[in-house]
């Protein structure tokens, strides 16, 4: 059952990615209504996966490397939901849904195995933990997007050449306040995920020193990146380039300590 809804999901997340990059192929209007259909059937079959996940688990369910990969897809594909709605773009799905899609289908391969089981109220300390940490992560990813989006938009501008990508994309502004919006976002989720985890680390001698290193270096960049748009007044070029190659930087620690992790059932 858990691994059909899985498969349901990803299904729906690549489908919807599949609709929004229906106006490269034809000059059609962006199928806003379809994309965020699509996409909500995907988080419904992903919502129901996580809930079969966590009957069966208990409330520690998202602590084993699967569940936590599974849940930041559906964290991911529920923040696109929410930005393609209010911003009735479908561009961002392109890049994000695809994305989502991949993450899932890589919890769903390793398996939904839960790497604690803490009870009580360690329990829910540390699925707080986790869901506020990867509403930040997800947050972020939204803002490198939507930042790499505002990159090859503006060169596609300045170099006079308005082609799909530049009648698709949303406007140079649009792209510029979601990841601003993205940034304060994933700014306040990775804090309070972050200091969660330190309370949790000290109450109950938890120290594991990659997990540590990596959520310092996830909340460090997206903490410059909010900083520098609220309090320094960066421009939206800057502020483009700094999300994309922080993210890109925090994904490649990630990749870099989950090769030499000695602990393959957990996150990190």
């Amino acid at each position: 059952m858990i691994a059909i809804a899985h498969f349901i999901a990803v299904t729906f997340y690549l489908g919807a990615a599949a609709v929004a990059a229906l106006p490269f192929a034809r000059r059609v209007k962006a199928p806003v209504i379809w994309v965020v259909v699509a996409l909500l059937l995907g988080v419904g079959a992903h919502a129901t996966a996580l809930a079969g996940l966590t009957k069966q688990a208990g409330a520690a369910s998202l602590t084993g490397l699967g569940p936590g990969l599974s849940f930041a897809g559906f964290v991911l594909a529920l923040s696109l939901v929410i930005v393609e709605s209010l911003a009735r773009e479908v561009s961002l799905t392109l890049i994000a849904a695809p994305l989502a899609a991949l993450v899932t289908m890589a919890g769903n391969l390793t398996g939904m195995h839960p790497f604690l089981d803490p009870q009580g109220a360690r329990a829910v300390w540390l699925s707080m933990h986790i869901v506020l940490s990867f509403i930040g992560i997800a947050a972020y990813a939204t803002a490198a997007a939507a930042g790499t989006m505002y990159l090859v938009a503006r060169r596609e501008l300045k170099s006079a050449h308005f082609g799909p990508i530049f009648r698709f994309f949303p406007p140079l502004d649009t792209l510029d306040r979601v990841n601003h919006l993205a940034s304060i976002a994933g700014f306040l989720g990775l804090t309070r995920g972050l200091a969660l985890a330190a309370g949790y680390s000290f109450e109950y001698r938890a120290i594991v020193l990659p997990q540590i290193i990596w959520g310092i270096a996830a909340w460090a960049g997206v903490s410059a990146l909010a900083i520098g748009r609220v309090l320094r007044g960066w421009q939206a070029r800057r502020a483009a380039l700094m999300s994309a190659l922080t993210f890109a930087s925090v994904i490649a620690l990630y990749v870099v300590f989950r090769m030499a992790s000695l602990n393959r059932g957990q996150f990190l």
